[in-house]
């Protein structure tokens, strides 16, 4: 008779061997299933500025890719910090995002005392999804009626007159707040700062005839600018935007107190820290698809966008240098919260 005991053997080490792979392979498998329910977007800002519009046009493309709805939640206040604590110190489960911007991941921590978020330690970087350039714009009606036709007339304006001018901003903190306040001490000029809840709100009040001028980013004004309700003066970048290129960057209109002047935005996708890598990923390579796609491409270009899609690694490279670099800004400029 033959013994079934090496049979049995064999069988038990053969079912061990396979729980032991099944339960290796279980975090991954997890993360594979990944996203089981829809996933929250959350936007800093109030809906209708470019940090909306962005999030809205990357939602429904992974909405598509992964099978779920990518749902954008406007949370405003505090320069976008409200929102980014939200993410921040949500599970880190690949179900809050956060629509992060150079405010609350490059200005806003060395502009506010204390945050109640590390914007580098509580974030794990996904992808960049757009640089934008700011543009300094005015209500066109007081523009007309100051005769301002260029940043030249502005300046001269805004130095005769202190104070009597209003420059409106998505928030203290933000690039747009920033934009505007470099723009003050390197011409030694006053203008009064008006904060908003986002680009939405003040847009409506500067075409409204509430404010008066505004540096913004330029996605968010296009419609306005191309409608003639604002007048576009100059961008804020070192070179001149191809949506606009008729409208000088503010180192060339702004003569000798202005060189060098450079102060652009940017938006890009961020999870809270500790997401696992695998969802990280699999967002990355999906954003970086539709925005290489013509169509979305295009449409961003149109509006002053430049699409990127990088990877994680040099997402947080960038926040890193922005930091730095925003640091000095914000101590230049003297800029505090309002």
């Amino acid at each position: 008779m033959i013994s079934s005991f090496p049979f049995r053997r064999r069988t038990a080490l053969t079912m061990a061997a396979m729980a032991a792979m099944a339960f290796a392979a279980g975090p991954a498998n997890a993360q594979s299933t990944w996203p089981t329910k829809p996933v929250r977007i959350v936007v800093p800002f109030a809906p209708g500025g470019t940090t909306d519009i962005l999030a809205r046009a990357v939602a429904p493309e992974l909405s598509k890719a992964f099978g779920q709805q990518f749902i954008v939640d406007n949370r405003a206040g505090a320069g976008g910090n409200v929102g980014a604590e939200i993410v921040a110190k949500s599970p880190n489960d690949g179900y809050t995002l956060l629509m992060g911007t150079v405010g609350t991941h490059g200005i806003n921590r060395a502009l506010y005392p204390k945050l109640p978020f590390d914007p580098i330690k509580d974030f794990a970087p996904i992808t960049l999804v757009a640089a934008v350039p700011n543009v300094m714009e005015m209500n066109v009606d007081k523009a007309k009626a100051l005769n301002i036709n260029n940043v030249a007339d502005f300046v001269k304006y805004a130095k005769a007159n202190p104070g009597k001018l209003n420059m409106a901003s998505s928030g203290s903190g933000t690039s747009i707040h920033l934009a505007g306040e470099l723009f003050k001490t390197m011409t030694g000029s006053y203008m009064t700062h008006i904060p908003y809840r986002g680009s939405g709100p003040a847009l409506l009040d500067l075409v409204g005839g509430n404010a008066d001028v505004m540096f913004d980013n330029l996605p968010s004004s296009m419609q306005q600018i191309k409608g003639g309700k604002l007048k576009a003066l100059a961008v804020t970048s070192s070179q001149r935007s191809p949506a606009l290129p008729d409208v000088p960057t503010v180192e060339e209109a702004g003569g000798p107190s202005l060189k060098g002047y450079e102060a652009s935005s940017w938006f890009g996708l961020l999870a809270p820290a500790g997401t696992p890598p695998d969802i990280i990923n699999r967002i990355q390579q999906e954003v970086a698809k539709s925005l290489g796609t013509p169509a979305i491409k295009e449409k961003m270009v149109a509006q002053g966008a430049i699409p990127s899609g990088n990877t994680p690694a040099e997402f947080a490279k960038l926040i890193d240098s922005e930091h730095a670099k925003w640091a000095k800004v914000v101590k230049a400029s003297g800029a505090k919260v309002d």
